[in-house]
């Protein structure tokens, strides 16, 4: 964006293997293969989950620290399903049982369990429960390859729809808002109904390659059934959902995960917020007019007198 941040990438992209900025990204990717979370991604990749089994692996990368010491009936209450289910869970993943795979999980993925978290009230639970889905994410992002692709994608699209509806649509409009700031032609898809297939219609017709959504749970079924029509139509689908098992990632061509926060009565998203701000920055890097964009429109606010200094 500005001058002295790209020349600070022109530096960091002219490091090669075997100075200290290679060197660190290796650290880093090491460090994020030998994580509870990666360990357990990796332990479910390559299986054909169903629904619930997907939900149970979800839960498990949300709670990769404590999940060794779960039962299985702790397990499916977390999860909200039936035991029998993480019993049929755990012998999909090749295991002959629950106590199989916990025994496995305690091998390949030791953690300690939070013995601090037992003092904090509800409230206090619910907080530290969204700093672990920012440390998870801050892990998922020590690799910025996924998220540059998709800034390249999001910046090449003109015009760019971005989809979020019922508890996603904050968060689109959010995105939505500032990506208008440096983006010459936004669009929100953050309604419903029977026109957003039209909507999709038009955006393709003007040009655009490329959808941005943002599904949290509850998944609308509507979100699934527009993101394969966006895809039959021809757009590319990049997603930020919950979790890399959420019921979109069948319709989307790339997947960002940020969990959210489950400890409340409603559903807390900072991790997926603050990922939105990050795919924003990622545009950002691959809009040459950006940072001329924001001048201008910071002109322009003073001399509305737009806002209260």
């Amino acid at each position: 964006m500005s001058a002295e941040k790209a020349a600070e990438r022109g530096e960091r992209g002219g490091e090669h293997g075997g100075e200290p900025g290679a060197e660190r990204a290796g650290e880093k990717a090491t460090a994020v293969a030998d994580s509870p979370a990666a360990r357990l991604q990796a332990l479910f990749e390559g299986h054909r989950l169903t629904p619930t089994q997907r939900r149970i692996a979800h839960s498990m990368v949300r709670r990769a620290a404590d999940v060794p010491f779960l039962s299985s009936v702790e397990l499916a209450e977390l999860a909200g399903v039936s035991q029998p289910s993480v019993t049929r869970f755990a012998v999909a993943l090749g295991f002959d049982g629950y106590p199989a795979l916990r025994k496995h999980l305690r091998e390949v993925a030791p953690a300690e369990q939070s013995a601090a978290s037992a003092s904090y009230n509800e409230y206090q639970q619910a907080v530290e429960a969204e700093i672990e889905n920012l440390r998870h994410l801050a892990e998922l992002l020590a690799d910025p390859r996924p998220v540059q692709k998709a800034g390249r994608l999001l910046a090449a699209s003109r015009p760019l729809p971005v989809l979020g509806l019922r508890a996603a649509a904050s968060q689109a409009y959010g995105f939505a808002y500032f990506a208008a700031k440096v983006h010459p032609d936004v669009r929100l898809l953050h309604e419903g109904g029977t026109m957003i297939h039209d909507r999709i219609d038009a955006a393709v017709r003007a040009g655009a390659s490329t959808l941005l959504c943002f599904a949290l749970p509850r998944h609308p079924r509507e979100v699934v059934d527009t993101l394969g029509y966006a895809k039959e139509a021809g757009l590319s689908v990049v997603t930020v959902a919950d979790s890399a098992f959420a019921p979109v990632a069948k319709v989307s061509d790339l997947l960002l995960p940020a969990a959210v926060g489950t400890g409340l009565a409603f559903d807390t998203a900072c991790a997926p917020m603050l990922l939105g701000r990050v795919l924003l920055e990622a545009m950002c890097d691959d809009l040459p007019d950006a940072q001329a964009r924001l001048e201008e429109f910071d002109a322009r606010a003073a001399a509305r007198g737009l806002f209260v200094e």
